[in-house]
């Protein structure tokens, strides 16, 4: 029986029509079943203002009544003219009801996994979550469970806050967090990509490590305890340096690198990798992926985006067994 995918189409004004429906050559052959979630009439319009033909039958369907073909596609109200007008400032409850929908199939168990396509989690998630993964996670009844990955299949990075000022960060860094995410590190390598022997690398908060807490403590206090407690059970090391941290990982063969906040793992990691990797939700009962980039604002409707991460994310389900 073929695996059914929920694809949640995302900001209607934004870059992620464009980017499904520049992919669904390529998803249309693999042996994978969809369950799209998004206004079909909008998608309509901006393929044909893209002059992209949609070469596939979207079978319009509900939740309790999913046909077994290649498309099924929830429809979901959205009354917009244009096929693109960053002025029609509506999104937020068409995309809560998209995943409303989505998050009610996974409960279900119609769905082995979601990707949704970027979002403006500014209006969508108005300062209530820290980002898409906390509100799929509060929404699924896995609250404080998860943790964001940003996957590339030879080198991942968790970065252990998300969303958050700066400011509040030192607040935030625990045993318990640096645990949970080696845990989850941990169970997403060995159950889901069946790689038993994981190598994580832990980076200090502070410049240098603190210097023996000359310019900070949270090393001497949390972090290296914490990595001393781990190693028993996880293969740790740190805390590494975080301005040479990408360079050691070559090095040392590190798997995951596991910092502290959003810019101190993520603005190397893009640089490096850019759009050949997907931001995936750990840590959850089921696989939560979206592409690794956001809205594109800048080039909305102008037929230049590149869905490469959006089709990594389509592979990753085609490849592994989730």
């Amino acid at each position: 029986m073929k695996k059914n995918i929920i694809i949640i189409l995302g900001e209607p004004n934004s870059i992620s029509s464009e980017i499904f429906l520049k992919s669904l050559n390529y998803i249309k052959k693999l042996k994978l079943n969809f369950i799209i979630i998004g206004n079909y009439s909008l998608l309509e319009k901006q393929a044909k203002y893209l002059n992209i033909k949609m070469k596939v039958n979207l079978r319009l369907s509900k939740i309790n009544n999913l046909q077994k073909t290649k498309f099924n596609f929830i429809n979901v109200d959205y009354n917009q003219i244009k096929p693109f007008d960053l002025k029609f400032n509506k999104s937020d409850q068409f995309i809560k009801k998209c995943f409303k929908y989505g998050i009610l199939i996974l409960k279900k168990n119609l769905a082995s996994g979601l990707i949704n396509l970027p979002i403006n989690k500014s209006k969508f998630t108005k300062n209530k979550y820290n980002g898409i993964t906390e509100y799929i996670a509060e929404k699924t009844n896995n609250k404080n469970k998860e943790n964001m990955l940003l996957f590339n299949e030879n080198f991942s990075v968790l970065p252990l806050t998300t969303h958050i000022p700066l400011k509040k960060v030192y607040k935030r860094i625990s045993y318990k967090r640096i645990e949970k995410a080696c845990k989850n590190i941990n169970n997403f390598y060995s159950k889901i990509i069946k790689k038993k022997k994981i190598k994580i690398g832990i980076l200090g908060f502070n410049p240098h490590n603190g210097e023996n807490g000359f310019i900070g403590n949270e090393e001497k206090k949390v972090i290296i305890p914490a990595i001393k407690k781990l190693k028993e059970k996880y293969q740790v090391i740190g805390p590494l340096s975080p301005d040479t941290s990408f360079l050691q990982r070559k090095k040392l063969k590190i798997d995951v690198l596991i910092g502290h906040y959003h810019d101190q793992i993520l603005t190397t990691f893009k640089s490096q990798f850019d759009l050949d990797a997907i931001n995936i939700t750990i840590g959850l009962p089921f696989i939560r992926i979206s592409p690794d980039h956001g809205v594109g604002t800048e080039i909305i409707g102008k037929g230049i985006a590149d869905p490469k991460s959006f089709k990594k994310a389509i592979k990753f389900f085609s490849k592994y067994n989730v």
